[in-house]
């Protein structure tokens, strides 16, 4: 289809990064469960009712964007019922095929929230799920912010899932979780623990599949339920992948995004990560797909739970991206403020410190949600792509230009301008600075983070290397364009892009004052 090292300073890797998402920020303590049995059963469908207005009128994380003009509506919705805790049956091993026992139950009650087409006509049939992130002690969703474009033009109904604790209870944060964020809306939901998490998410396909009382999705039949989680979420999606789909066989596909190399805990206890087989790997005996993307500020924590491509479970692994980036900054933080002020969590990066990640993740993103849409209906495999090149696990980076080796690799890393890494130095930066990578314009070095060490992204290692001459790499504009829209043509050629996002690509290099 054709288009329309020196000595560093403190720098933030992806195993402590892993630590900060999967361990203080994990979640609650657990309630002490029922009496202990053992049989497994399919999930149940939980009963759903509609929440009152509360004191802020809204729901916490309700879009800051006007959803209206993309011809969306957004709702949310309460569920409850019996959810069951599993403990692991059997010995768990790194390839992934984990049996479970029914640990307990306990009464619970949490929150969907639904943004759907407003017009049946235009619903494409897909539900994405996405279990909803609590690294910052509040809801977030950062599939939503990446997947945004390809969700919204493409008619997908899009639920975000409290799974967890922290996000209905709090936690460290300032704001107390939903009951604290809003009592009167909120005040009579329960949260038991993250034990009960896996089978609460369970019970959130069943409601969009078979509601008890008012129907989230307004009428509209969900053909396919995909579920989806980032970053800490991913974690929990590896465990729920290998361990709960087999038994609670709800959702029809998974995107596994940004995880580490260890899944999280069945039990729901922290302290339990230390007894996950590392690595933990997909299992691959599933009948639904399982799509794993990496950023490179993943890759270091996860290299080590690689695994062949098969035909239900494909990797990629992103040059040029970063865990959190500018795009899903700039499309999140108006809507995390809209809800929480100045409560909504900061990546606090130091100040003159090189600018966020800027490259290519929600591109490869929307390309890997079509993929995995397609693949759950009985359609292709997405394709396979290439690692990215490390030693151990350090990626390894082309000295003249500060970029990553290997990967997938769309227009900005092929056709570059500036250096896109995902890490950065955090020097004087808050605990989150690091997942959002970095980039370096090439201007001559006249930006103040250019010193030719761990502060500087295109050459934080000696020997010392001036960056890229944009002139002599495009010497005309039409020179640059011409060489943007041959890359954007060989990454939809390859399925790393997709058509609508090559159009955009190129028409932003036609419009830029690069070349000459």
């Amino acid at each position: 289809m054709r288009i329309p090292d020196r000595l560093r300073r403190r720098s933030v890797t992806a195993t402590a990064l892993g630590a900060l998402l999967c361990g203080v920020l994990f979640g609650t303590s657990l309630t002490v469960p029922a009496a202990a049995t053992t049989a497994v059963t399919a999930a149940d469908s939980p009963a759903v009712t509609v929440p009152p207005a509360g004191s802020h009128g809204f729901p916490f994380l309700a879009a800051a964007e006007d959803l209206g003009s993309f011809g969306y509506t957004e709702s949310e919705y309460f569920f409850s019922g019996t959810a069951t805790s599993y403990a692991k049956s059997g010995l768990w091993t790194s390839d992934g095929r984990w049996d479970v026992r029914a640990s307990g139950t306990a009464a619970y009650k949490s929150r969907l929230l639904v943004r759907r087409p407003a017009d049946p006509a235009d619903f494409n049939g897909t539900v994405v799920v996405e279990w909803l992130n609590v690294s910052g002690q509040l809801d977030l969703s950062p599939d939503y912010w990446f997947q945004r474009d390809e969700l919204l033009r493409r008619g997908y109904a899009w639920v975000g899932v409290s799974a967890q604790a922290v996000g209905v209870n709090g936690g460290l944060g300032e704001i107390q979780g939903l009951k604290g964020w809003d009592p009167e809306r909120y005040g009579s939901l329960v949260h038991p623990g993250d034990a009960f998490a896996y089978d609460i998410f369970s019970q959130a396909g069943q409601a969009l599949r078979s509601p008890d009382g008012p129907d989230p999705l307004g009428g509209l039949d969900a053909e396919t339920v995909l579920a989806d989680g980032e970053s800490q979420s991913a974690g929990f999606m590896t465990t729920y992948v290998n361990a709960v789909q087999p038994v609670a066989k709800v959702y029809d596909g998974f995107m596994v995004h940004s995880n580490s190399a260890v899944g999280a805990p069945i039990s729901g206890r922290l302290a339990d990560t230390l007894l996950m087989p590392n690595p933990s790997r997909i299992r691959t005996d599933l009948a639904q797909p399982t799509f794993v993307v990496l950023t490179e500020t993943d890759v270091p924590g996860a290299a080590i739970a690689r695994q062949p491509d098969t035909d239900s479970v494909v990797h990629w692994e992103l040059a040029g991206t970063a865990h959190g980036d500018q795009w899903a900054y700039d499309l999140g933080n108006p809507t995390v403020r809209k809800s929480a002020g100045a409560a909504a969590p900061s990546p606090d990066c130091a100040a003159g410190s090189a600018p966020f990640n800027d490259g290519p993740g929600h591109w490869a993103m929307n390309a890997a949600l079509r993929h995995l849409d397609g693949w759950a209906r009985g359609g292709s495999r997405p394709p396979s792509a290439p690692a990215l090149s490390t030693v151990l696990t350090t990626a390894l980076r082309d000295p003249a230009t500060g970029l990553a080796v290997g990967g997938v690799r769309l227009p900005d890393v092929t056709v570059p301008t500036r250096t896109l890494s995902g890490s950065r130095d955090t020097t004087g930066s808050g605990v989150f600075c690091g997942l959002y990578g970095a980039g370096d314009p090439w201007n001559g070095d006249a930006d103040a983070w250019d010193t030719h060490d761990a502060a500087d992204p295109s050459d934080p290692s000696f020997p010392t290397t001036a960056e890229p001459d944009l002139a002599r790499l495009y010497p005309t504009h039409a020179d640059y364009v011409s060489k943007v829209r041959a890359a954007a043509q060989a990454s939809v050629d390859a399925g790393y892009l997709l058509v609508e996002d090559a159009t955009s690509i190129v028409s932003s290099a036609r419009e830029s004052d690069i070349g000459g």
